[in-house]
């Protein structure tokens, strides 16, 4: 859906120049199943692909690993349009074992619903489409989430 190779991240504090209202959807700690839960009465996940491969040299870097590791990428639809394309890079770990496990159900409820620790934002844009992406620490296992919002969850 989104070309994630070659995009430029920098870090959300380092921001400039983005509109308020994207901002809104960039620079909130808390879930974002949750808050589209709250915003649409008709949500759901559309998982698009979720197998073993490489991650970018990018996500490798940010995640200072190379561990094999499962790539997994989804819309979220509220009201039945794509509001969110997210991709998530997830080691194959003892650690990742529940998250790998969770079919169409929104990674996001895993990830607010344990002992796991969230890293610092960082974000990048492509034409209207914002993204943001962090680190999520699990055990000893760090994991990458990559989330772009449309421009039609906030225009």
């Amino acid at each position: 859906m989104i070309n994630t190779i070659n995009l430029v991240w920098q870090d959300l504090n380092q921001a400039s120049n983005v509109p308020t209202n994207v901002m809104t959807w960039l620079n909130d700690d808390q879930s974002l199943t949750a808050k589209l839960k709250q915003k649409f009465s008709d949500f759901s996940v559309n998982v698009l692909f979720q197998q073993q491969a490489s991650p970018h040299t990018h996500e490798v870097e940010i995640m200072g690993s190379n561990k094999q590791c499962v790539i997994r990428e989804v819309e979220l639809l509220g009201d039945s349009q794509v509001v969110v394309f997210a991709r998530s890079v997830i080691p194959l770990t003892n650690d990742t074992k529940e998250i790998l496990s969770i079919g169409p159900k929104p990674l996001g409820e895993v990830l607010f619903n344990t002992s796991i620790k969230r890293g610092p934002l960082q974000i990048t844009h492509t034409d209207a489409i914002w993204g943001r992406r962090s680190i999520f620490t699990i055990g000893n296992t760090k994991l990458l989430v990559s989330e772009f919002f449309m421009e039609n969850l906030y225009a």
